[in-house]
């Protein structure tokens, strides 16, 4: 419960404010070139594949980087399933894997959504919310489940409805 709590917290607190601006106020995107943040904030104007990526790598990675172009492509695939943009996925993919590394079970980043963009894929126009697949992916592999498992549990509930 604390947990959930918790990842509640995060969720909300890495969306960002959506306050209405008074027009006289200017909103400046930030582009981190050489160094990696800790989350990408709504004016962040880091490409979110390649902060990802860099945040997998340990250090910042060119934008030609073939991890890069990975990672853009892994993310680009599965938005195409999900109601979120790159910038709210690459958050809660990275939240998702410092959670699984607390409890021994790190997976890759685009493994996470690779797998999740596979199941949300096929629902179609019916898009899926990554934040709260990737809590039931995390709840099934706190509870054993390896990668596969946790996937195939998620595919089972996530079937889009008949016609």
């Amino acid at each position: 419960m604390r947990r959930a709590f918790l990842l509640t917290t995060l969720l909300l607190a890495a969306c960002g404010s959506e306050e209405p601006r008074e027009e006289s106020q200017s909103v400046v995107a930030r582009t981190a070139e050489n160094d990696l943040p800790g989350w990408l904030t709504p004016t962040d104007g880091t490409d979110p594949a390649r902060w990802l990526a860099g945040r997998e790598a340990g250090h910042p990675l060119p934008d030609d980087a073939p991890e890069v172009a990975a990672m853009r492509a892994s993310l680009k695939t599965a938005r195409t399933g999900f109601v979120e943009d790159p910038r709210m996925m690459a958050n809660r993919t990275v939240q998702l894997g410092q959670m699984l590394a607390e409890i021994g079970k790190t997976e890759s980043y685009r493994s996470l959504i690779d797998g999740l963009g596979g199941i949300a894929l096929p629902r179609g126009r019916h898009k899926s919310l990554y934040g709260e697949m990737v809590q039931h992916y995390y709840n099934a592999r706190a509870q054993g489940a390896d990668h596969d498992g946790a996937l195939a549990q998620l595919a089972s509930r996530e079937k889009p409805a008949a016609p």
